[in-house]
């Protein structure tokens, strides 16, 4: 993956692309597909990765502005990624914008659904949101349930990672069925 092709280069470049790289796996893991009900499809994946970097941004807002900087970058990755991806897709070159415009608001409305339920800790409101997302079309799909207990307990293990671990990029999500 190519960060940065057009844009400036920060010195947290290798810090970006690591973390980035460890972001994507936890949300490609094969038991959330497999044992948790996450649809693998296109857009299974962009929620699951959706919900993996809402974590991380949770995890890094009260980071020092080091980690914060590193999770500004980790966005930019992010819809840098999306992009690649929707071109991929065939896409057409007038079409992303109004895409990515799309997107963008999708991921910002489960950041403030998600963000809410895990505040409150309300695992029932976490499920509804995670059902809503990942299976839209499905009025009686799975409940969620599980998903929602593994993202809580990957927050709770993620609060006691240090400082350093996160502005080296080494950030690393529990594993999910662990």
């Amino acid at each position: 993956m190519i960060f940065g092709l057009f844009k400036r280069k920060s010195g947290n470049i290798a810090i970006v692309e690591r973390q980035y790289a460890l972001l994507t796996a936890a949300a490609r893991q094969p038991f959330l597909y497999t044992d948790l009900d996450v649809p693998d499809t296109v857009m299974g994946r962009f929620e699951m990765l959706s919900a993996i970097l809402i974590l991380y941004f949770r995890r890094t807002r009260g980071s020092a502005r080091t980690g914060q900087e590193i999770a500004q970058e980790i966005v930019d990755a992010f819809f840098e990624d999306v992009d690649h991806s929707i071109r991929e897709l065939g896409i057409g070159d007038a079409g992303v914008p109004k895409k990515m415009k799309k997107l963008a608001g999708m991921f910002y409305g489960r950041l403030e659904s998600y963000a809410a339920a895990l505040d409150r800790n309300d695992g029932e409101a976490l499920a509804a949101a995670l059902k809503r997302n990942f299976h839209p079309e499905v009025a009686d799909g799975p409940t969620m349930e599980a998903l929602a207990a593994y993202l809580f307990a990957a927050e709770a293990a993620l609060t006691g990672v240090t400082e350093d671990v996160v502005e080296a990029g080494q950030l690393r999500v529990p594993p999910a069925g662990a």
